[in-house]
């Protein structure tokens, strides 16, 4: 955390979500596409936007059985991108919740024509925070990154890419 206490991302963080979200895009689940979204850093402002729409998964557990950083993780993440809503992570790679869905004081208008509700989420959540967001699209495994209401980058579909 920062002095303002804003939730720092660490770098590591960010690349093992992308890695993630890129495997997601390219393997999906038993053979279905999946799409999903992960909300990460400034998870206070974040969660007073988001309510879970299912038991949180990640609840109770311990702050190291939970963290994205842990390989061990990466098939239980896989799993729960099956679940609507996002996933909220820490700055330091904790997940906090799955099947969180979010309702942000507006949606952008501002982004290409063909991105749905879950881009528009991310943006819209990226406005209202200091939070990162990475989606994966159901429909085309493109992997789009937001950052304060605007696509950063997108990554299309692609063979798995292991970093």
């Amino acid at each position: 955390k920062n002095r303002k206490g804003v939730d720092v991302i660490r770098p590591a963080v960010i690349l093992r979500i992308l890695s993630l979200a890129v495997e997601i895009a390219a393997e999906g689940r038993e053979a279905h596409p999946v799409g999903t979204m992960f909300i990460i850093g400034d998870s206070r402002q974040v969660m007073k936007h988001a309510q879970q729409l299912v038991l949180n998964p990640f609840h109770g557990y311990s702050k190291q059985l939970r963290n994205v950083l842990d390989p061990s993780l990466s098939e239980t993440i896989k799993e729960f991108a099956l679940i609507d809503g996002a996933f909220i992570i820490q700055g330091d790679g904790t997940v906090l919740t799955a099947g969180t869905y979010l309702l942000p004081k507006s949606v952008s208008s501002n982004l290409p024509h063909g991105l749905g509700a879950r881009h528009q989420t991310a943006a819209a959540i990226t406005t209202h925070t200091q939070a990162m967001a990475i989606t994966v699209s159901q429909s085309t495994g493109t992997v789009t990154v937001f950052r304060n209401g605007t696509i950063v980058f997108t990554l299309e579909r692609a063979a798995a890419t292991r970093w």
